[in-house]
């Protein structure tokens, strides 16, 4: 996998500083997507790290929470941004036409405002209630595999607008070896974080998103970088969820 690919997935995915890429094509951008698993460990990487600096400094809950804004800021908002705009957009009693206008809407409505405040409590109560080893495996999968999802539902599924977007331009040249590529990837990675419950988590991540992915096309005729971010969104803390039954309710399968 080109070093350039990781640097350019890097720069989309996440805030952290680096050079510049320079001039990104299509193909460039297509061939960067095969990277989104490997971008979703190292952020998880430096989420285990966050998180064992803030459970030195807090007790579990709040560092659980300060976790969680790293998280965020990590990725600056992206994909929260885009499920904000989904919650607004597709749970509308509208016309497919019209909740693509909703997503162009700069202003959040009040459906975005709930679903944004309901996705961080759940992420919150499901990360502060992994314990240790599990927590840090998790937290370096669940990023990975929600990464891989978009890369898959942007091949796998067409696009609702138009004309040019920056969901568009991602699509414009992704062909099915990049997704293959990428899942062997985010399961070398779920593999050496988890074993086979690592597996069974990006088995799952996918099952989410195709169930994500099919709802919103139904909603409205295909999907856009707003879908992509609101599956990538939800795809974590389902998988913060999956995780947290197994250990609760059946360890022998960890």
């Amino acid at each position: 996998m080109p070093v350039r690919s990781i640097l350019i997935a890097l720069r989309f995915l996440t805030r952290l500083p680096l050079p510049p890429a320079g001039d990104i094509t299509p193909r460039d951008a297509a061939w960067s997507m095969m990277a989104f698993p490997l971008v979703g460990a190292i952020m998880g990487l430096l989420l285990v790290a966050a998180d064992g600096l803030a459970h030195w400094l807090w007790p579990p809950l709040p560092a659980s929470a300060m976790v969680l804004v790293t998280w965020v800021l990590l990725s600056g908002g992206l994909h929260l941004d885009g499920f904000i705009d989904c919650c607004d957009a597709l749970w509308s009693a509208k016309s497919p036409a019209e909740r693509l206008e909703i997503l162009r809407d700069v202003h959040t409505g009040a459906y975005g405002v709930v679903g944004a405040v309901l996705l961080l409590m759940g992420k919150w109560a499901m990360l502060a209630g992994l314990e240790w080893p599990l927590r840090g495996r998790v937290l370096v999968m669940a990023p990975a595999i929600a990464r891989w999802t978009m890369t898959y539902a942007t091949w796998r599924y067409p696009y609702a607008r138009r004309g040019p977007g920056l969901g568009a331009w991602f699509k414009s040249e992704l062909r099915g070896r990049h997704v293959l590529v990428g899942a062997a990837a985010g399961s070398a990675v779920c593999l050496a974080a988890g074993g086979p419950f690592g597996l069974a988590l990006f088995a799952l991540g996918w099952l989410t998103s195709v169930g994500l992915a099919r709802w919103s096309q139904a909603r409205l005729g295909g999907l856009t970088g707003d879908v992509y971010g609101m599956i990538c969104e939800l795809v974590e803390v389902v998988l913060l969820a999956g995780a947290l039954l197994a250990a609760a309710r059946f360890p022998m399968l960890l």
